[in-house]
């Protein structure tokens, strides 16, 4: 059946229910509980009232939502409701209903919104339902909703039609649920270590704070280009300048980048600063984060896909955290020769090895770079801190003492992917200026990700920026390891996909 024959049915249905003089748009659903509230207090695994308790304290409740079940038996309709994942039965009979509540039933599809009024009962299948007495029609839903998510197993189509997903499958559902406490969990610990919450612009003259490629756009009343955030760092630092010690912000941030099973243009990101720390004192923080955050999850050992044997994994986000430089451990992981990695022509041999683009164009640094990436990432499972980073991979940090090729800077990995960076954040104006001067040739070069000469920062920075301890943490990324998501999409309510173009309406009949 075409969707519009399905759309022509519930029509007619909705104007019986309106010759019903019922008002079948109301602007507010009777309601005095919420199904997750009822069931936490009734119909818990370890506490569930029994029928009998319910007959004596007879509470009657009036409960909104969605129509996800209909099961007819004679004079007797059962239909199941739900909120938030959660679903409850609605216990009809004809004699119960005051009018015109059940030739209202009679007309009720899948998808429709309603409320129930009426006291909490158990069935004879120990089914904890509310024994209507009065039914308010709230919505009706002209489409239907996916049978048995027939007809939206794609998964693809799944993420486009997310409102679809929520409905269907509660355990999507659940997993948003997880990301939103995940993320005030994150606030709370930052505000407990004494940060304080800001926020920066998120449409900047100049994009800086990382090495990526910004979206463009343009400003019509001042007349100038402007770009989306890759960062929010060169403002974060300024409000040091200005004074604050300890600041963070939880952002969206954009990258015109590509589109992967752990990347998204538009993603979400915890940064912070802290006026007088050094990366030792961000490693604490970070480790002891992400500590708690899983503990709020259920525990310090979560579970995380499958290893190379097809066997379940779990990750112990017990502290401290492994430490590696990134020469040991593209040594270890790739099996070189740890003393190769010190040698420029060895360390392009290297590169050439596994084809590195114009390897010969490249510094030994950012060669070191492409190493780690092809060699060591995969095998990071376990939380594991990587430091010691070339200086070209970290315009932004100081340089290890007595060192000027390589910077104070780590990564953390877990699951093979990045989830934090952090810096001993560069406070030298001159060498800051150095530096971008060298990310202006890299642009002229060809590199569209370098950074741009941010005056405005320097000039900031020469009014005084005391030593610092800078953070980023991938929100995102950190859902999808605490709910064990295996892609960012998962993740992400509404994840940026290429417009679709509609071929017919066929659906499922």
């Amino acid at each position: 059946m075409q969707l519009s024959q399905y759309r022509q049915v519930r029509i007619e249905k909705l104007e019986k229910l309106k010759a019903l003089g019922l008002d079948v748009w109301p602007r507010k659903a009777e309601r005095t509980h919420g199904i997750v509230e009822i069931l936490e207090a009734h119909d818990r695994e370890d506490a569930k009232t029994p029928n009998e308790e319910l007959e004596r304290i007879n509470q009657v409740v009036s409960v909104m939502g969605r129509v996800i079940a209909i099961r007819e038996m004679g004079k007797s309709v059962f239909v199941h409701m739900t909120e938030m994942g959660s679903s409850l039965q609605a216990y009809f009979r004809m004699n119960d209903l005051a009018e015109p509540g059940w030739e209202v039933v009679k007309l009720l599809d899948l998808g429709d919104f309603i409320s129930v009024t009426g006291p909490l009962m158990r069935t004879r299948m120990g089914e904890l339902s509310v024994r209507a007495e009065r039914i308010q029609f709230l919505t009706k839903a002209h489409l239907p909703l996916p049978e048995k998510w027939h007809g939206l197993q794609d998964k693809e189509l799944r993420y486009r039609q997310r409102y679809l997903d929520l409905v269907s499958n509660p355990e999507v559902l659940h997993t948003f649920q997880a990301r939103s406490r995940i993320i005030a969990g994150v606030r709370r610990y930052m505000e407990n270590q004494r940060f304080l919450e800001v926020e920066t612009p998120m449409m900047q003259p100049i994009p800086g704070g990382a090495t990526a490629r910004p979206f463009v756009t343009h400003h019509n009343a001042l007349d100038i280009p402007l770009y989306l955030r890759i960062a929010p760092e060169l403002y974060l630092k300024r409000l040091i300048v200005g004074g604050f010690e300890r600041v963070f912000e939880v952002n969206r941030n954009f990258r015109n980048e590509g589109v992967s099973m752990r990347h998204n243009p538009e993603f979400t990101m915890l940064e912070c600063y802290a006026a007088g720390d050094d990366l030792r004192d961000v490693m604490v923080l970070t480790e002891n984060m992400f500590k708690e955050i899983a503990t709020l999850m259920g525990g310090v050992e979560r579970p995380w896909g499958l290893d190379a044997e097809g066997n379940p994994q779990i990750i112990s986000y017990q502290t401290p955290f492994r430490r590696l430089t990134l020469k040991d451990a593209t040594a270890q992981s790739g099996n070189i020769d740890r003393a190769r990695l010190e040698d420029p022509a060895e360390i392009l041999k290297l590169a050439k090895e596994i084809h590195v683009e114009d390897a010969e164009k490249q510094t030994p640094g950012a060669l070191l770079g492409a190493l780690f990436e092809h060699h060591a990432e995969h095998h990071l499972i376990q939380p594991t801190f990587i430091t010691e980073y070339p200086v070209e991979l970290s315009p932004l940090t100081k340089n290890l003492p007595g060192d000027d090729a390589f910077v104070d800077r780590f990564e953390l990995f877990i699951a093979g992917m990045e989830l934090a960076n952090a810096y001993s954040e560069l406070n030298d104006p001159v060498v800051q200026m150095e530096r971008f001067q060298a990310q202006l040739q890299e642009r002229e070069a060809g590199n569209d990700e370098a950074m741009l000469l941010d005056e405005d920062f320097i000039e900031a920075l020469e009014h005084g920026f005391p030593p610092c301890g800078g953070l980023g943490v991938g929100m995102d990324r950190m859902v999808m390891l605490m709910t064990n998501s295996s892609s960012i999409r998962d993740v992400l309510l509404f994840p940026l996909m290429r417009p679709m173009v509609k071929t017919g309406e066929e659906v499922a009949d």
